[in-house]
């Protein structure tokens, strides 16, 4: 079996140049909710260097609250804004030889694309429309759905260091629960959704404090169990 290993990067965190000896594929920030030109380039960079896949990581635009505060726009605007922030990361990528490999939405938007079809299927009318192929989203959620609808390859996405509601979605980040700070805790349920919910990618957040050791010990205990770690293709 094969799995995708993914993080969010470009984010402005310390922990970026460790975990892309880690990762198999990285979600670059791309002008939303943090990321510049100069930040993009330098990710591509690295990631090319280390032979990961380059994903765009469009959010609404937010940098005050890093993009994980519900923004509530029309959905032309919000189409405009995703195709903008894909776009600039797609340009400085094919200066460098990079062609992007998948989208996967940030925070607040990618929660909301999860459980609003509407919102889900202008985020895959903005891919689709971009030339993209794959698109990342929550396993179960109305994006791999609304992906599917527009002809896209949808990629079923867990987390380690998020914890879920009985119903799959993410418990909210405002509460206490929300993310996972035990090591052994995050290999089990990266395990558990790989079990249950067929992920095909699991995701650990770069400005997690435990990201670099979450990341480490959930790519060996998927090699120890005979999993090969690679990008989705």
């Amino acid at each position: 079996m094969t799995v995708d290993l993914n993080a969010d990067v470009g984010e402005g965190c310390a922990d970026d140049v460790a975990l892309f000896d880690i990762v198999s594929s990285a979600n670059v920030a791309c002008g939303g909710h943090a990321g510049d030109d100069a930040s993009m380039r330098a990710t591509v960079l690295r990631a090319k260097s280390r032979g990961v896949a380059v994903g765009a990581h469009p959010s609404y635009r937010d940098r005050e609250h890093f993009g994980r505060r519900d923004v509530h726009i029309d959905r032309a605007t919000l189409y405009r804004d995703l195709r903008e922030q894909i776009a600039a990361l797609a340009d400085i990528a094919a200066r460098e030889g990079v062609a992007l490999h998948h989208v996967k939405a940030h925070g607040a938007l990618y929660n909301a694309a999860a459980g609003d079809r509407a919102i889900a299927d202008v985020v895959s009318q903005a891919v689709a429309e971009a030339g993209i192929a794959m698109l990342y989203g929550l396993a179960g959620g109305a994006q791999i759905e609304s992906a599917r609808a527009f002809g896209l390859q949808p990629v079923a996405e867990g987390f380690a260091d998020r914890r879920y509601r009985a119903d799959g979605t993410l418990v909210p980040r405002g509460e206490p629960a929300a993310m996972i700070e035990d090591e052994a805790e995050a290999v089990a349920q990266v395990r558990e959704l790989l079990r249950t919910q067929r992920a095909q990618t699991i995701c650990v957040h770069g400005d997690n404090p435990h990201a670099v050791a979450f990341a480490r010990s959930v790519r060996k205990a998927l090699q120890d169990g005979g999993m090969t770690i690679a990008a989705v293709r």
